[in-house]
């Protein structure tokens, strides 16, 4: 016994921290965790019409088609479509290849707002840099599984790639805000730039990292060359947005002002589709969210305490102040807030001044700074002195029980449930006009369809050859398919015409679907399918491409020329 004794006190102090895991286990964990949710499901649910609208109008052969497809269809700049375009060259337009992108670019996010929580709350060349490290835990811990991020991380749109650039414009800018090289500098206005050709409303995230480099006087002259480069490229980036002029973004001023504000928050919460799972669920949600908020806020805005000054104590492994620590958290909340409050806020602004283009998806970006705020105050919320000389293991110990470690894991577990839940609820996914064209099947091309518009570019997508029969002209066709959304309008099931009879009607995941034939081809006018459309959405009627059978030639012009009122393509 007396040997083993020597042996286990001659043992080095730090033997046993050896046998520990690395310190980046869970960044990794989260990397994982991200991709698991994001790439395990990544084909389960159908295109829905923002995202058949790409492949069936924007995306060409040739890149030039492609280009000019982005001027003339679409609201958004055109890095996202140009990889969109070398992604079809390679894996073909599936759904797992168009959404491949959005995937990754949600993955490699997390690691990127990691960072950004070490960089505002701490230091990694402190000794202690504890809160830094919490910080980022719970900013990538949001990330890797709130709904909202899950959900555009899943679509084959900019909107992934978009919150991507904003979160990588936001560790550079502050990195260069800390150390203002011209390294770091360039690299913020790449990034910038980046995310302005990503989406427009990046500027909003920008325009506030610009006025914090340009405060500092001992870097203002390498912060100027940063800023310029982002005026330039937004600048260039002018002549692109008058000519496409507003595509589609009409449906924004129909949708009530109140209503999209309302969303906002809930878009965050539970995510894009989280409206049918009640307040009550976005209550249980925010509940832990405003708690934390309140109580960091509250964390960081109080005086020292007794304990933090004692912080000062030679004997204290870290004998600098701790109120450093929290100053330099105060910072990182307000670096974070006014990031996330000029990303929101702006564009609200702007609706007041006629310039309406407020569509709650379009703030998606200003999530990340929210998101790394609300780490900031739930680290706070557990700021400690520095620890003494054997003080650790009691600090490790307590390190569950502390109020803000708890209310940081009833947030992230809420937000993976509801993620989760999005998977498991057909009710919760988007529109199944996959299953619809299944259960339609290829016809034989005497037919013609009805439908919402939001179900145009997805049956063009996966039936093919589609366009919208010409107005006031008319077509022979021995199938009527009628499609739509319920609720149903009354009359729904009833001959769409003379002649012919239900032959099936069929329920996918809420889209209805209701077949009738005749026995011989008869002659149907436009406006006679357009008045038995089954929903009092806008309709439109869809006929196979180059049918011979319509009196009048049908139009081949896009959808996006005839659409007025679908949540859609900014």
């Amino acid at each position: 016994m007396p040997a083993v004794s020597a042996v286990a006190a001659a043992r080095p102090v730090g033997a046993e921290s050896d046998r520990r895991l690395p310190s980046w286990w869970p960044l990794a964990v989260l990397i994982v965790l991200a991709a698991v949710l994001r790439l395990a499901t990544l084909d389960q649910q159908s295109f829905w019409y923002d995202e058949a609208f790409t492949p069936v109008h924007v995306l060409h052969s040739g890149l030039g088609a492609t280009l000019r497809g982005v001027v003339h269809h679409e609201n958004t700049p055109p890095l996202w479509y140009l990889i969109a375009w070398a992604d079809v060259r390679l894996f073909g337009d599936g759904a797992l290849a168009l959404r491949l992108p959005s995937a990754l670019a949600g993955v490699l996010t997390v690691p990127v707002v990691w960072a950004i929580g070490q960089q505002l709350a701490g230091r990694p060349i402190e000794d202690r840099p504890v809160t830094g490290r919490r910080a980022a835990l719970i900013a990538a811990a949001i990330v890797a599984v709130n709904p909202l991020f899950v959900w555009y991380s899943q679509e084959a749109r900019a909107y992934g790639l978009f919150v991507f650039m904003s979160a990588l414009a936001m560790l550079c800018f502050v990195r260069a805000l800390a150390e203002p090289t011209r390294g770091r500098m360039a690299a913020f206005a790449v990034a910038g730039a980046l995310a302005l050709l990503t989406h427009y409303f990046a500027v909003f995230l920008l325009i506030p990292m610009a006025l914090w480099l340009l405060r500092e006087h001992s870097h203002r002259r390498a912060a100027l060359a940063a800023v310029a480069a982002l005026v330039a490229v937004g600048l260039a980036l002018l002549p692109l947005i008058s000519a496409q002029g507003g595509h589609g973004t009409q449906w924004i001023g129909r949708w009530a002002l109140s209503s999209r504000l309302q969303a906002i928050p809930q878009y965050f919460l539970t995510g894009y589709s989280g409206a049918p799972l009640g307040h009550g669920v976005e209550l249980l949600v925010a509940l832990p969210i405003l708690a934390g908020a309140a109580l960091g806020a509250w964390r960081l805005s109080a005086p020292p305490t007794r304990a933090q000054s004692a912080a000062a104590d030679p004997r204290a492994r870290d004998p600098r102040p701790a109120v450093a620590s929290l100053a330099r958290m105060r910072r990182g909340a307000l670096i974070a807030l006014s990031i996330a409050a000029c990303g929101v806020l702006a564009p609200i602004v702007l609706v007041v001044f006629g310039a309406d283009y407020l569509a709650p998806r379009n703030l998606v970006g200003a999530m990340i700074p929210l998101s790394v705020l609300i780490a900031i105050l739930l680290a706070a919320i557990d700021l400690d002195p520095p620890a003494r000389q054997g003080d650790e293991g009691r600090f490790a110990a307590s390190a569950l029980l502390r109020p803000g470690a708890a209310l940081a894991a009833t947030i992230v577990a809420a937000f993976a449930v509801v993620s989760v839940d999005v998977d498991l609820s057909p009710r919760l996914q988007r529109g199944n006009w996959r299953d619809v064209a299944g259960a339609l099947g290829a016809g034989d091309g005497a037919r013609a369809i009805t439908t919402v518009e939001l179900g145009a570019a997805p049956l063009d997508y996966y039936l093919g050859h589609l366009h919208n029969l010409a107005r006031h002209s008319s077509v022979r066709v021995s199938e009527i398919d009628e499609t739509g959304y319920a609720p149903l309008r009354h009359g729904a099931g009833s001959a769409p015409a003379p002649g012919f009879h239900l032959l099936a009607r069929k329920d996918v995941d809420g889209l209805i679907v209701y077949r009738f034939v005749s026995s011989v081809p008869r002659l149907v006018s436009e406006a006679e399918l357009r008045r038995h459309v089954i929903t009092l959405a806008h309709p439109e009627v869809l006929v196979p491409a180059g049918d011979r059978n319509s009196v009048t030639a049908a139009t081949t012009g896009s959808l996006r020329s005839q659409m007025s009122s679908s949540d859609e393509n900014i």
